[in-house]
């Protein structure tokens, strides 16, 4: 049973990583950090949680805690992670991995002369309909697949997080934020690469520093051409579809761990198979699975590497748009995970 720390226990803890831990089978939640010590304190009693921080060095070099999972906000990361690697413990580094590629390439350097395990904890390569997806292009069910598009919008004004706002700590908007989400679940369902991407975007005065909303146009490697439309203004909703010579392979809130999620193939304009699929055990899985590699029985599915190709595309995109122009992206060695 591996026993994880938790490095800024918040929002996304509260609503995502306490309940995927609760339905864990290998790993369970044995300390949690925060800024303020009373806070801290009531969040681990609140959670049965046995050890409180204030600091991020002590939780990391407690012998108390196996692996640590990072959720601190974005600029906090490479400090972060350096701490557990130093301490000499396994850590999962949520996305995005970095603030840019350098802090990235520093993270994985760092991991590999340590000999510690460094994954990135992109969840919705752990969903069901994100494997199901994966399977069903592999099989050919549509033939090549032409178009790849990926949708990620929730209303982002006055929202918990108020730090997704400063570009200082955050490093961007919903491109950084969800966008690498989408990026991540278009390249894990066509098991290719992106080379090059343009983008676009606008702020706002609430979004102040960051963007908006973005739509970004991706080429793989393989010859598909991929959308991502990202914002913080629309009502929540994250479409997934892939059009391929023979048919289309859709689901509205593809990306949803809340609800059952129906998966469409379509020919000539009609739907000729749909699939219920389910979400709910994705964060789960994400810790099992981290859990597994952390006790030498498999290996993780998202490498420090494949983070840090995630972040050159998020590097390329804000490149492009202020430049107006397509950027190719930095291919990085090892990268693919599966």
């Amino acid at each position: 049973m591996t026993r994880f720390g938790i490095l800024g226990f918040g929002l996304h803890a509260v609503r995502r990583l306490m309940p995927g831990f609760a339905r864990a089978h290998n790993c369970q939640v044995s300390a949690l950090s925060r800024r303020d010590m009373a806070k801290a304190r009531a969040s681990a009693a609140e959670y049965k949680i046995p050890l409180a921080f204030d600091s991020a060095s002590d939780l990391c070099r407690s012998p108390e805690v196996d692996a640590v999972l990072v959720t601190t906000p974005n600029a906090c990361h490479l400090q972060d992670v350096l701490l557990a690697i130093d301490a000499g413990k396994p850590v999962l580094c949520e996305k995005p991995m970095g603030m840019n590629a350098a802090e990235c390439r520093q993270m994985v350097e760092a991991g590999g002369k340590a000999g510690v395990l460094l994954g990135v904890a992109q969840v919705f390569r752990f969903e069901d309909s994100t494997a199901r997806l994966r399977a069903r292009v592999a099989n050919g069910e549509i033939g090549r697949p032409i178009f790849a598009r990926s949708e990620f919008s929730y209303p982002g004004r006055n929202h918990a997080r108020a730090w997704l706002t400063s570009a200082a700590l955050s490093g961007g908007g919903p491109v950084a934020d969800v966008g690498v989400h989408c990026i991540d679940a278009l390249k894990y369902i066509l098991d290719d690469e992106v080379v090059r991407v343009s983008a676009r975007g606008f702020s706002d005065q609430d979004s102040r520093e960051v963007e908006a909303a973005a739509v970004l146009s991706l080429e793989f490697s393989h010859g598909t051409l991929g959308m991502v439309a990202v914002s913080t203004r629309a009502e929540y909703r994250t479409p997934l579809e892939i059009v391929g010579e023979t048919g289309v392979l859709r689901a509205d809130d593809g990306l949803n761990v809340e609800r059952p999620i129906s998966l469409q193939l379509r020919r000539g304009g009609n739907v000729v198979e749909s699939e219920l699929v389910s979400n709910q055990y994705a964060y789960a899985r994400q810790v099992d699975m981290f859990a597994d590699a952390v006790e030498g029985k498999a290996q993780f599915p998202v490498s420090g590497e494949a983070g840090w190709q995630n972040q050159e595309i998020l590097d390329a995109a804000y490149h492009s748009m202020k430049s107006g122009r397509t950027e190719d992206v930095i291919q990085v060695a090892a990268s693919k995970s599966r």
